[in-house]
C-alpha cells in the first residue's frame, strides 16, 4: 500500500503564498498604513469528499471557526454565544455587544427574509436550481455607499450553493483576504458550512471553491510567510464525518455540537509548530 494523499489545503496554500511573496504587487494600504504584497484573482478548490481542508503547516485554533459557523446559522448579531468559545469578534463589537454586519444575521434576517431557509427549500424542491445565492454584502450600507468608517465590512461577501453531479458544491467569493490569518479560517469555516448544508439536503459533499479578489500578505507577516513555504508538506488528508442533525442543532445553538466537531478534528490534526501570536491588522 502506498502513502495516503497529502492534505490538499497545505499544498494549495503554500503555492499561493509563494506566488504572492515572489510576484505580489507591493503597495501601502491607505486604510491600514501597512505595506502589503497582493495578487488579484486567486482561486482554491477542494473536493470535500477527499478530506477536510485544514491548515497543518502551522497550528490554527480549531474551535474558533467551528463556533463561528454555528453562530452564523443561529442568525444572531449579539456575540454572547460566540464569546463562550472565542473573543475573535470582540474588536468589531458595537452597541449592546452586537456586530451589525454579522454574516449569519445577514443570511437570516437583515434583508427582510431568511436567505438560508430559502436556499434549503429551493434545493429540496429543485435540486437542479442554479439560483442558490446567499449575500452578506449590503450595497446600501457597505463599501461605496458608506460615508463613515465601519468596524466591519464583510470580506467573504457571497456564496453560491448548487447540487452538481449529485453532490453539494459551494463557491465562496472573498473580496479581500489576509492570507496568513483570514484565509485558513475562512476556508475551514465554509467547508464546515458545506457539510452542514449537504447533510440537511441529504446529499454528499462535493467541491468547495474559494475565489479571492485580493489575496495579500501584510508586511508584519512577511517573515512568517517565508517560514511557512519552507516547511515540508507531510500531513495526510483529514477525514471528517458530519454529526447527525448538525444543521438543525447549529440553528438551535447547541454548544455540544461545537465540542463534538472539535473533538473529531483534533484527533486527526497534527499541525507543525505554531508561529506564535500574529497580530491582526484591522
Amino acid at each position: 500500500m502506498g502513502n495516503p494523499p497529502l492534505n490538499a489545503f497545505d499544498v494549495q496554500y503554500a503555492q499561493m503564498l509563494r506566488e504572492i511573496l515572489d510576484y505580489g504587487f507591493e503597495e501601502e494600504n491607505q486604510r491600514t498604513g501597512h505595506v502589503c504584497k497582493s495578487l488579484p484573482g486567486m482561486t482554491m478548490k477542494f473536493d470535500l469528499s477527499e478530506g477536510f481542508p485544514l491548515l497543518t503547516l502551522r497550528k490554527i485554533p480549531l474551535k474558533v471557526f467551528i463556533a463561528e459557523q454555528v453562530w452564523f446559522l443561529m442568525g444572531h448579531r449579539n456575540l454572547a454565544f460566540l464569546q463562550r468559545f472565542t473573543k475573535i469578534w470582540d474588536d468589531f463589537a458595537e452597541e449592546n455587544n452586537c456586530v451589525e454586519s454579522a454574516y449569519g444575521y445577514r443570511w437570516r434576517k437583515h434583508f427582510g427574509r431568511d436567505q438560508m431557509d430559502g436556499l434549503i427549500k429551493l434545493l429540496q424542491n429543485d435540486p437542479t436550481s442554479r439560483h442558490g445565492v446567499i449575500l452578506m454584502w449590503d450595497p446600501s450600507d457597505d463599501g461605496l455607499a458608506s460615508g463613515t468608517k465601519k468596524k466591519n465590512v464583510p470580506c467573504p461577501y457571497t456564496f453560491t450553493v448548487q447540487i452538481i453531479g449529485g453532490r453539494l458544491c459551494v463557491h465562496l467569493v472573498i473580496r479581500s483576504n489576509d492570507m496568513m490569518l483570514g484565509n485558513p479560517h475562512d476556508v475551514a469555516g465554509f467547508a464546515l458550512q458545506a457539510y452542514f448544508i449537504a447533510q440537511k439536503l441529504k446529499v454528499p459533499v462535493g467541491f468547495l471553491t474559494v475565489s479571492i479578489s485580493n489575496a495579500h500578505i501584510y508586511d508584519i507577516h512577511f517573515d512568517n510567510a517565508k517560514e511557512i513555504v519552507q516547511r515540508p508538506i507531510e500531513h495526510a488528508t483529514i477525514p471528517f464525518v458530519c454529526p447527525k442533525n448538525a444543521f438543525d442543532r447549529a440553528e438551535d445553538g447547541d454548544e455540544r455540537l461545537v465540542e463534538e466537531i472539535f473533538d473529531q478534528l483534533k484527533k486527526q490534526y497534527t499541525p507543525q509548530e505554531s508561529l506564535g501570536r500574529m497580530k491582526i491588522v484591522l
